[in-house]
């Protein structure tokens, strides 16, 4: 057993990293294609271990600056957010949140359909659906508990946990194949010389160069800071209540009203270029973490029937993104970027739907649209409306008598 501590963690991940940036500038398939630079370094690591582990050499890494990764990543979205851009994008947050809502409902069906046939229970069917696959690990692990204590669903939450972790490499592997089959039917914004240049924003192309000072560095600090703290007071006093949310959903919002209240009250203007740098850099560990910690034997252990779910719904995911959420956002460039962060959330997680697009923004050119609309469906909405979905189909007859 090796165990790395929270400094050798913190250098693995950057070294994750390094590894990731120099697979895909050699590698033709990885770049074609637009697989995130984290995802292919994690792969890799993921992979070694795997193969260590039949040598019966296992390596733990200390995990625990995944979460604080996460929330800081999700703090600089709400940082992001000016209010004044979300009323301009408020139709197309309406139609891209009922594209997600019709996966869910997709997701469910297809998990329940399948399981039934395969001889299995239909709760493992709503287990592989939405709850892992939109929801992630934590919504997973909730929902796990309850239907082993409710519902006696043996071995429920390592269920869960393996098909949360699946769902999490699809959603990185899937995106950018999807995204780039759909950009070949389409017209790329700046190829025309008519067209005049737009300004990448920080999340749209996180390469681009940007000034920074030291001063400003910890002004930045500072907000992400309070965003954390606030947020995770607030999470604190909702806990038990109706209106309980993801801690990261907190975050968020509290860096949405801090933004914008200190903009409205002409105190401070965010320095954007700053917040994307932070919030790049939080991503980008957040997901070396946790894609090299990935525990593939989980996956291997996954019974037949379990793993065939999983690999129609990661297709059946690839097929709605081309032929229905690229479709009804317009059929355009930015519809195809869309396309690639719905793969990511629905899948996996937020955070691998904008590592996703970022993979495709960066060779092909901005989209302002796509980094506006999937940080608010994928933090604000997304949990919200699967929770219904989840205890719309559990409300169904045959569930009732299980």
């Amino acid at each position: 057993m090796i165990e790395l501590d929270f400094y050798g963690t913190l250098v693995a991940a950057s070294l994750v990293l390094l590894l990731g940036r120099g697979l895909v500038t050699r590698v033709g398939f990885l770049r074609s294609y637009n697989i995130p630079e984290p995802v292919a370094g994690g792969l890799v690591v993921a992979l070694l271990l795997l193969i260590l582990r039949t040598f019966d050499i296992e390596v733990r890494f200390d995990t625990s600056l995944q979460t604080p990764l996460m929330l800081a990543f999700f703090a600089t979205i709400g940082l992001s957010a000016d209010l004044a851009s979300l009323k301009k994008g408020g139709r197309i947050v309406g139609i891209f949140l009922l594209a997600v809502i019709g996966l869910l409902v997709v997701q469910n069906g297809m998990g329940i359909g399948l399981a039934t046939l395969l001889g299995l229970d239909p709760l493992m069917g709503l287990l592989t659906g939405s709850i892992t696959l939109a929801g992630g690990h934590g919504t997973g692990a909730a929902w796990g508990a309850v239907f082993s204590e409710k519902y006696d669903l043996a071995s429920a939450s390592e269920l869960a946990l393996a098909s949360a972790t699946f769902g999490l490499v699809l959603g990185g592997l899937i995106g950018g194949p999807v995204a780039r089959l759909l950009i070949k039917r389409v017209e790329v914004p700046g190829c025309s010389p008519q067209q005049a240049p737009r300004l990448p924003k920080g999340f749209e192309q996180p390469n681009k160069e940007r000034s920074i000072t030291p001063f400003s560095f910890v002004e930045t600090l500072a907000l992400i800071a309070v965003s954390l703290l606030a947020g995770n007071l607030l999470n604190g006093l909702l806990h038990g209540t109706a209106f309980e949310l993801p801690t990261f959903v907190c975050v968020l919002f509290v860096g949405v009203v801090l933004r914008n209240s200190l903009s409205a009250l002409g105190l401070y203007q965010v320095f954007e270029r700053e917040v994307s740098v932070l919030g790049n850099v939080s991503l980008s560990l957040f997901l070396a973490i946790a894609l090299m910690s990935l525990k593939l034997w989980d996956l291997a252990a996954l019974a037949l029937p379990i793993f065939i779910i999983l690999a129609v719904q990661a297709l059946v995911m690839a097929l709605f993104a081309i032929f229905v959420t690229f479709r009804v956002m317009g059929s355009n460039y930015d519809a195809a970027v869309l396309a690639a962060g719905h793969c990511g959330f629905g899948l996996g997680a937020t955070p691998t739907a904008i590592a996703n697009m970022q993979a495709v923004t960066q060779r092909y050119g901005p989209s302002q649209i796509a980094f506006l609309v999937v940080p608010m469906v994928g933090a604000f909405f997304i949990d919200i409306v699967n929770v219904i979905v989840i205890k719309l189909y559990l409300s169904l007859p045959f569930f009732a008598a299980v």
